[in-house]
């Protein structure tokens, strides 16, 4: 939190990366509290998000956004500007009870626009171009991999095991999605692929 605006410390912790901000602590401690407007910092509420959608296409090459509306872009650009465009639109925001590694529950509320954009999407790119199957032994394990991540265990030999699995179900995870983006939500308004198995 910026301390040149408060006086006082500030009422929560804010860590913030690439991917997402994360508010944790002090008076979110509370999980009746609903985070005050002025709290968010890449995502305007979506009561305040433009009134007309925006459609943007997201390009995939085996499981990775390589273009937005037709432009190359490396992977931390594809973030940076989909965080821009789903704050824009009010998407991404999080309110969620976690449960620790320890076993205590704890409250995060986050902004993740464009994380929230690239999981939408994917899944929609997925859906045309993967097996059922493949995409349910894939979806099985998917808690059992996050918690690894989560714990920190990413050299972990368990983990590398299950990132080979995922690597080979996105071998066909390649083409285009159209997403329109408005006030909060996420539309899929198409997708193509030379490997539909629609």
């Amino acid at each position: 939190v910026d301390g040149a605006k408060r006086k006082g410390p500030a009422p929560y912790s804010m860590d913030a990366n690439l991917l997402h901000i994360s508010y944790e602590g002090g008076i979110l401690e509370d999980p009746n509290y609903a985070p005050d407007d002025s709290m968010w910092r890449l995502t305007v509420s979506p009561e305040k998000a433009p009134n007309k959608p925006q459609v943007i296409e997201l390009t995939y090459k085996h499981g990775d956004v390589v273009a937005i509306d037709g432009v190359r872009m490396s992977p931390a650009k594809v973030l940076t500007h989909l965080n821009s465009l789903g704050g824009k639109h009010g998407i991404g925001r999080l309110d969620k009870v976690e449960n620790r590694y320890v076993g205590m529950k704890s409250r995060g509320v986050y902004e993740t626009p464009g994380g929230s954009i690239l999981h939408y999407a994917h899944r929609q790119m997925e859906s045309l171009t993967m097996d059922r199957e493949v995409m349910h032994q894939r979806d099985a394990f998917i808690p059992k991999y996050a918690e690894l991540v989560y714990n920190g265990f990413w050299y972990a030999p368990e983990r590398l095991a299950l990132q080979a699995y995922v690597e080979e179900s996105q071998k066909n995870v390649t083409g285009t999605v159209r997403v329109k983006l408005y006030k909060g939500g996420m539309y899929v308004a198409g997708r193509k692929s030379q490997f539909s198995m629609y």
